[in-house]
């Protein structure tokens, strides 16, 4: 009886013994093929649509060549507790990725990031033709909006995003930036954001067309009584938000130096108070191109601007017509905006460019024009 007690002991130790054998072997097999890099010879987009389980999201890293046993990924993703925790979006799968580091990847939902950026200044024509140029979008903006009524900015964006979509987000960021900049009372702010709202109501119907977001952003520009456009902002001669944001235009067309901005908006400010012309270039440049610029390297007209183009009748030649231009010559940036609601005090009247970027500012007609000969001197030099 001992004798066969003993027996059956041994062949449990043993058993035991061979079976947790087994179970390391096993247990290294798994974390061997878990850990080892995977098959993707160079990097691989993948997207993770919102709801997907892990089922779904197993079969379409397999099915993008990232990884080769689904069996082992669902597994794991199990064994450490993250099948509930894998985030949707677009990622890119470095060449070689372990399926462990692409679990990673997942759970740390470290998406691709697309992005694309609009400069402060450009046209609404030119910020267009940007969006229309980027490939990973889809669609095609065929409608012009309105000048001023698009935030510059950088923009993320999901892969075939439509650019419509995007365009509309451009308007609404602008929109949620004056409403902040003038101040707009927090009772209205709600009926402000209804009528940032497509027809529909719904922001997919811009998805859904390819005309619809620019029309409706166009609409929003007029001076329709209840648009955000006629609202009070900034102070005397400011008097509504479509003058701050034309202000503002002229200010990001005439300087790129951040530290120059409300010194500029201070200069036009203190004209439009006596009533004197802005005299101001971007806007006979504008009247000539109807923000539609020549995109050669040239600069907007390709050329230098002549005195000639000074005596083109147009309400946007701030040299034959004082006061404000009809509306925005371009679409300025959060900071050009600040500037002209916030203007430098000063009694400058003029300036002109200093050769180095910046400019150097006058308070009378005579040291202006002393200004001018000297900039005249280091445009000679500077094209020698």
């Amino acid at each position: 009886m001992k004798m066969r007690l003993k027996i059956l002991l041994g062949l449990f130790v043993y058993s035991m013994t061979i079976a947790v054998v087994l179970a390391a072997g096993a247990f290294w097999w798994l974390s061997h093929e878990f850990t080892r890099p995977g098959p993707a010879q160079e990097p691989v987009f993948v997207v993770v649509e919102s709801g997907s389980g892990l089922g779904t999201i197993t079969g379409t890293l397999k099915e993008s060549g990232v990884i080769t046993r689904a069996d082992i990924f669902k597994l794991s993703a199990r064994l450490l507790k993250a099948s509930s925790d894998l985030k949707a979006g677009e990622y890119e799968i470095p060449p070689g990725a372990s399926m462990k580091d692409v679990l990673a990847l997942l759970r740390e939902g470290k998406t691709y990031r697309r992005a694309v950026t609009v400069r402060e200044g450009l046209t609404s024509y030119e910020i267009v033709r940007l969006l229309n140029g980027v490939d990973s979008l889809s669609g095609e903006i065929m409608a012009m909006p309105a000048e001023g009524v698009l935030l510059p900015e950088t923009y993320d964006y999901g892969r075939e995003e439509n650019r419509n979509a995007l365009l509309l987000r451009l308007h609404h960021a602008m929109l949620s930036t004056l409403i902040e900049l003038c101040k707009i009372y927090e009772g209205e702010k709600e009926k402000l954001a209804d009528e940032a709202t497509v027809e529909t109501g719904d922001e997919k119907s811009a998805e859904s067309s390819q005309n619809t977001g620019a029309f409706w952003i166009r609409r929003q520009a007029d001076s329709a009584p209840s648009g955000l456009m006629t609202r009070p902002c900034g102070s005397e001669p400011l008097k509504t938000v479509k003058d701050v944001l034309t202000l503002a235009s002229i200010v990001e067309k005439e300087t790129g130096k951040p530290e120059e901005r409300a010194r500029v908006a201070g200069v036009f400010l203190n004209r439009l108070k006596r009533g004197i012309p802005l005299q101001t270039d971007p806007t006979v440049i504008y009247a000539l191109t109807g923000g539609k610029h020549d995109d050669a390297g040239k600069g907007p007209l390709g050329r230098r601007l002549l005195r000639k183009d000074l005596e083109i009748d147009s309400p946007y030649n701030t040299y034959k017509y004082p006061g404000l231009p009809p509306g925005p010559i371009a679409n300025p940036g959060k900071a050009s905006i600040e500037a002209v609601i916030h203007p430098e005090e000063h009694d400058f009247l003029f300036f002109v460019a200093d050769g180095t970027g910046g400019h150097v500012f006058a308070k009378t007609l005579a040291e202006h024009n002393r200004n001018v000969a000297q900039w005249r001197k280091i445009r000679r030099e500077q094209a020698r």
